[in-house]
């Protein structure tokens, strides 16, 4: 029999979704309003006319205009942002119901990565919490579901920049790759994934999910004596940040990490974020376009943080995160005493000077993702048999490729493979 059709519109809206969407809208429009002033501003300045007391704003009525636009805005956009959150509270339970589609989440998984952490500041229901999730439902140490398969071996898989869980089960050119069952299935192990907030400091992720992980490995329902983790891109940076909290902190799980795969990590960096850093250098020097400078400093602190990979608090703290400077991280070393393997992609046919240096997977360089460096104190050391590249390969490839996984499979379990 099939249900009927609701009559009520409201049934085919996510609440929080509006709320996002008018919160994102009143920011929008605040921001171009600061950006249309900075340019009238600059105008009259090089006719003589002085300017308000905020660098890039007008003075006087045209000065007021301004601000009344972004005043006005501001208060109807609270507004409506208190009539939806009265309206969510009330439907609060049937939305809960209704899980987001993959499209949505997706959808949802790349606006975090690009300005996740103005989300968080702002409150909005689109900003993404960090959960650790087993088949599709996230997980909470203090209140466990049941958990009849759970071993004391724990896989854990972590996504990349503007990705989700979901992204790690791809339809490929007809089966399925899931390397998370499929490694999990040879281990004899659970697997869990993780979803965070990609837009924030890596750092910030870090020291949530190694405190995350001391609470989940605490409650496991059995005794874990194996912790392995795949991580994608970003993902690499966080659990090297996570690890290196919980040591200074003296968490107790990093005694149970036994191995970290990780898929073009960007472990020294993606030029795409340093090109994207000096275009903001060039357009802050003209007093003309520095105004529209601010439409590339809207990209988030998580993609700042990939100009050199950063993953400790001090790489960033006490700076702006959009000056132009050297690459000056502190050393971090590999996990001490954990199997650490690096694999890198390359969408070139075979390796050469160009393919190394600037092709690599289309967004990570093979010597980034493979963790050399031309400076011997941050080489990271995985021995020759623990890296491996794959050709004709991109960087999203690197989780639909079946080579990927049989890879992992000959480190991780050989005699499966």
């Amino acid at each position: 029999m099939t249900t009927p059709a609701s009559k009520n519109p409201l049934a085919r809206v996510r609440i929080d979704d509006a709320r996002g969407i008018a919160q994102l809208a009143t920011q929008a429009t605040t921001g171009v309003t600061r950006i249309v002033e900075g340019v009238h501003q600059s105008v009259w300045a090089t006719m003589g006319f002085p300017g308000g007391k905020t660098p890039g704003t007008a003075r006087g009525v045209t000065g007021l205009v301004y601000a009344t636009v972004r005043g006005v805005t501001r208060g109807v956009g609270r507004g409506v942002d208190a009539a939806l959150a009265a309206l969510q509270r009330r439907l609060e339970s049937s939305e809960h119901a209704r899980p987001g589609t993959p499209g949505r989440e997706a959808a949802l998984a790349v606006l975090n990565g690009v300005m996740g952490d103005h989300l968080l500041a702002i409150g909005s229901p689109f900003a993404t919490p960090m959960t650790v999730r087993y088949r599709g439902e996230a997980l909470r140490a203090q209140a466990f579901p049941p958990l009849p398969d759970a071993t004391g071996k724990v896989l854990l898989l972590i996504h990349g920049l503007c990705m989700n869980e979901l992204q790690w089960r791809v339809d490929h050119e007809g089966p399925v790759v899931d390397h998370g069952e499929t490694l999990a299935a040879a281990l004899g192990a659970t697997p869990l994934y993780l979803r965070y907030n990609s837009g924030l400091h890596t750092s910030q992720n870090g020291r949530e999910l190694s405190l995350m992980l001391e609470d989940l490995l605490a409650g496991w329902p059995t005794p874990v004596d194996e912790l392995t983790v795949v991580a994608h891109s970003m993902g690499g940076l966080v659990i090297r940040s996570a690890y290196h909290a919980a040591v200074e902190a003296g968490l107790r799980w990093p005694r149970e990490l036994k191995n970290i795969v990780f898929l073009g990590t960007p472990h020294h960096g993606a030029p795409l974020e340093r090109a994207g850093n000096s275009v903001d250098v060039v357009l802050a020097r003209a007093p003309y376009t520095a105004p529209f400078a601010r439409l590339g400093q809207l990209r988030s602190a998580g993609i700042t943080d990939l100009r050199f990979g950063n993953v400790l608090e001090e790489d960033w703290q006490h700076r702006d995160r959009f000056d132009r400077r050297r690459d000056d991280r502190r050393v971090v070393p590999l996990p001490a005493g954990v199997n650490c393997y690096a694999i890198a992609a390359t969408t070139a046919a075979r390796r050469s000077l160009l393919a190394d240096r600037l092709i690599g997977d289309g967004l990570v360089p093979l010597h980034s993702a493979l963790g050399r460096h031309p400076d011997a104190r941050r080489n990271l050391e995985f021995g020759e048999n623990r890296q491996w590249i794959g050709y004709r390969m991109s960087h999203k490839g690197l989780l639909s490729s079946a080579e990927v996984g049989s890879r992992i499979l000959r480190w991780l379990a050989p005699d499966a493979a």
